[in-house]
């Protein structure tokens, strides 16, 4: 992967875990996500999916990492995308993004994913 952004949450892991993969979250907090599908509802290893960008385009994914409560990748219409990690603190969790190294572009992206987690978590 490549460069990464990240934020310190004071809420369990298990709620920022909670948002990042229920694919019903993924608008509420992602700027560029306007829905998701996937089986169950909820993300996992080897899962496939459609992802629906915030101008109205579906395009497939794959779920190419999965470490129960800690992390997740994915690549978006075969190509790598986002990498999702939560990470216990004694305060809460630190939630972070790793982007490929071509895309450091995204990182202002999800920085502000970032910020949303973390009022969403707050409120949960």
């Amino acid at each position: 992967m490549g460069p990464s952004v990240s934020r310190e949450i004071a809420s369990p892991p298990e709620v920022a875990w909670r948002l990042l993969t229920h694919v019903d979250d993924w608008p509420r907090w992602g700027p560029t996500v306007a829905g998701g599908t996937v089986p169950g509802g909820v993300i996992g290893p080897g899962a496939t999916g459609t992802v629906r960008t915030a101008v109205g385009v579906s395009l497939p994914f794959t779920i190419t990492e999965f470490e129960d409560g800690r992390s997740w990748a994915w690549s978006v219409a075969g190509v790598p995308a986002t990498k999702h990690r939560v990470t216990p603190t004694k305060g809460g969790c630190v939630v972070s993004f790793e982007v490929p190294w071509w895309a450091p572009g995204y990182l202002v992206v999800c920085a502000l994913a970032l910020v949303r987690i973390e009022r969403l978590a707050a409120a949960s």
